[in-house]
């Protein structure tokens, strides 16, 4: 058995390659080893890509990936090797109060993925990490991969946002951002009953999918602009509520503008340069409320796995184009042009 495996390297800012590292081990009796079938290219991957985040230079990278138990440690009891799973992109005990109360994302025994763009990924705290998923990746089409692909993020993220926003039936939702994780969080308002989605796109294509996942309206204003194009839109009272899904401090400025009193921002962009008046947010009752998405806890319960697996969301159209791991660099390229929405990795 080889000792070395493919895996993404972050050369530079603009530069990836794929490089022969050590492969993927177990390191404690919690571990499991998973040889990957999916991953895919996140947009906060381009923070680093586009040098607008820190990252090592010449380490491995990426976040989101579906696989097959390869080897288990001797304290893991919730899969064997040959199972099928979803690694959410935190890992985390699953026993703390943190875990139990739905937040593993911030378990403080936990943490994140950082090199799942590879053959094998080595997965800590397995028993509260992975998502099995019946049967076996040969069971399914490449629609449904695509789409278990994205509950290990990019879908369980954009669902964050709604349940973060408090959305309700009937309520007017804004998404800010026409990205995957923007797009599913159109789709996630859907899910939760939102009356009116009104979708923050510039461009064509993505509108039509914000379309297609349930957006009523499409917004592409930017700044003062589109603040003004949605309180017109809504009796001059604003949105019920705001999924933030961007992190800039353009799109968090403008949720702030639209949302009516009383409202919820729920946001789960990657904050940069994001500021939040205490008093502008106090004396408008508004709350804003999210984070890094409890992945395990919206794919086991609230169901977003069984949906996908029944067929009712098809979170994977986000997939735009596909490529192999040795061609990550045109994986990033694609995303970084907007050629694309997402890239999907396939192995």
């Amino acid at each position: 058995m080889s000792e070395t495996m493919k895996a993404a390297i972050f050369v530079e800012p603009g530069k990836m390659a794929v490089e022969e590292v050590p492969k993927a081990h177990l390191e404690k009796d919690d571990d499991v080893v998973v040889r990957v079938v999916r991953a895919c290219v996140c947009g906060s991957d381009l923070w680093y890509f586009r040098g607008l985040s820190d990252h090592p230079r010449h380490s491995q990278i990426g976040h989101e990936s579906i696989g097959v138990v390869e080897e288990i440690g001797s304290e893991v009891t919730s899969v064997k090797p040959g199972d099928f799973v979803v690694l959410p992109f935190p890992y985390s005990c699953g026993k703390c109060p943190v875990c139990k109360a739905g937040f593993e994302s911030v378990c403080p025994h936990g943490g994140y993925f950082g090199a799942s763009q590879a053959e094998y990924v080595r997965v800590p705290e397995a028993d509260g990490t992975v998502v099995k998923v019946p049967g076996s990746p040969e069971d399914y089409d490449d629609a449904t991969l695509a789409s278990l692909l994205t509950i290990a993020d990019v879908m369980s993220t954009g669902y964050h946002a709604a349940a973060s926003a408090e959305v309700k039936p009937g309520d007017i939702a804004v998404v800010m951002g026409d990205g995957a994780v923007g797009l599913c969080g159109v789709l996630s308002a859907h899910m939760l009953g939102a009356g009116r989605i009104i979708a923050m796109s510039r461009h064509e294509d993505r509108g039509a999918l914000a379309r297609e996942f349930g957006a009523t309206d499409i917004v592409a204003e930017r700044d003062q602009a589109a603040i003004d194009k949605v309180l017109e839109m809504t009796g001059g009272y604003g949105a019920d509520a705001v999924l933030e899904c961007v992190g800039s401090k353009q799109s968090f400025d403008t949720a702030i503008g639209l949302i009516r009193r009383g409202g919820v921002i729920g946001r789960v962009g990657l904050p940069h340069d994001v500021e939040i008046s205490a008093e502008g947010t106090f004396y408008g009752n508004i709350g804003i409320k999210g984070g890094p998405a409890p992945v395990r806890h919206y794919d086991l319960h609230a169901g977003l796995l069984d949906a996908v697996l029944k067929k009712e969301i098809n979170p994977g159209r986000v997939f735009t184009v596909e490529f192999d791991l040795d061609h990550i660099q045109e994986a990033y390229e694609a995303m970084d042009q907007r050629k694309a929405i997402k890239s999907l990795i396939r192995f």
